[in-house]
């Protein structure tokens, strides 16, 4: 699905929220007016709706590259203990994962591929 989701939003980023149970992603969650621009996903964190569940972000760089920018970094350390960079052209495997201090972390994919 997150793939899916990074594919429709192309030339533009793909962003959203994690939600987790027992240590496993399960949804994604919308925020309300969130930009999402070329280079850029802009989320209106008083939008966030307190929910425990939620554990991070997600979003997409349509460039390919799944390295954390400074912005990233800087959101990670406010937003969440997960945080998946997708890159172009989407698939599968063309995703990296990061904990609050944007260090690379191991996340498996569950389910059919």
């Amino acid at each position: 699905m997150i793939m899916e989701a990074s594919k429709s939003t192309i030339p533009n980023e793909f962003g959203a929220f994690l939600r987790a149970e027992n240590h496993i992603i399960y949804e994604i969650a919308m925020l309300p007016g969130t930009i999402q621009g070329r280079t850029h996903t802009i989320f209106q964190l008083w939008n966030k709706p307190i929910d425990f569940q939620i554990v991070g972000s997600v979003h997409s760089h349509p460039s390919g590259n799944v390295n954390p920018s400074d912005a990233d970094v800087q959101m990670f350390s406010n937003t969440g203990d997960v945080h998946i960079i997708t890159g172009y052209p989407f698939r599968l495997t063309d995703f990296a994962a990061y904990n609050r201090k944007a260090e690379r972390i191991s996340l498996t994919i569950l389910g059919k591929h």
